[in-house]
């Protein structure tokens, strides 16, 4: 019985790894294969082998300027989402400090969050005109910060209130300021959940497309999304070689992002959920 159980978990899970590995498998195929075999045969063994697809993206589409793009309107929206969030979070989260309406404050900052994105569309789009910032990454930038702080604000609020008032309050005898306690003693012992919050919000800037599409006005100002999303030849024909091979490559940051924080996501996403 027990070994009948054994076997029917690493099926399943098997199953489970085959469910989410087979999109990146079939991407390949179809970013390896000649455009004539993508079109004529269609099979799940390629018919061919060829790196012409991901030659031209970076030889006649450039699609490095759209990975810097996305990378620093990524890094630059994650900054500023890791500096306010998790001092929000830990405001509001920690025991240290009493806020007024702390309740309906939370309730407003997770609405951001429970909108659809569309919704702050417009009033961003008009506020960035008014201030003559639609020319420029800004609104992008702000954007991917509107979206994403809240997260980092729910998902470290856990993780700072379960931190032991012992080690706050003996930090505070020993003479530390409040800026000491913050920096030196309590962000060291929520390291899992800064971590894991990362690359949540990496993820969720790194693949954001709508935002892309109504405050980038120059093609020299295109993300990855926007870019794979108008490789079109001039027969209007999607390049589907080229979109798998974009797509290749934009999966790169990602995984050397979560294999630099491995280590730290799994207890990062379990930690805070636990309360003592």
């Amino acid at each position: 019985m027990n070994r009948l159980l054994t076997s029917s978990k690493y099926v399943l899970a098997g199953l489970i790894l085959l469910w989410t590995l087979f999109p990146i498998y079939w991407v390949t195929v179809i970013a390896t294969q000649n455009s004539s075999d993508l079109f004529s045969k269609v099979s799940l063994l390629p018919n061919s082998i060829t790196v012409q697809h991901l030659v031209g993206i970076f030889t006649e589409d450039h699609y490095v300027f759209p990975l810097f793009n996305s990378m620093l309107i990524t890094v630059c929206s994650l900054l500023i989402v890791l500096l306010f969030g998790v001092s929000s979070a830990y405001v509001l989260g920690g025991r240290t400090f009493k806020v007024a309406f702390k309740k309906t404050l939370l309730i407003w900052i997770l609405l951001v969050r429970v909108l659809p994105p569309i919704t702050f569309a417009l009033p961003l789009y008009i506020l960035m005109n008014n201030v003559g910032f639609l020319s420029t990454k800004i609104p992008i930038i702000l954007a991917h910060v509107l979206v994403n702080i809240p997260l980092v604000i729910w998902f470290m609020i856990g993780f700072f209130a379960n931190v032991p008032d012992e080690i706050v309050e003996s930090a505070r005898i020993d003479g530390a300021s409040e800026f000491q306690i913050y920096t030196r003693v309590v962000l060291p012992l929520v390291v899992p959940g800064i971590a894991a919050v990362t690359i949540l919000s990496f993820m969720a800037s790194w693949n954001e497309y709508l935002y892309s599409v109504i405050f980038i006005q120059s093609p020299g100002d295109f993300t990855i999304p926007l870019k794979l999303a108008t490789l079109n030849s001039e027969q209007e024909l999607t390049e589907w070689g080229k979109v798998a091979s974009g797509g290749i490559v934009s999966l790169i940051p990602v995984i050397l992002i979560a294999m630099l924080m491995q280590r730290y996501l799994m207890s990062g996403l379990t930690a805070g959920a636990v309360k003592e």
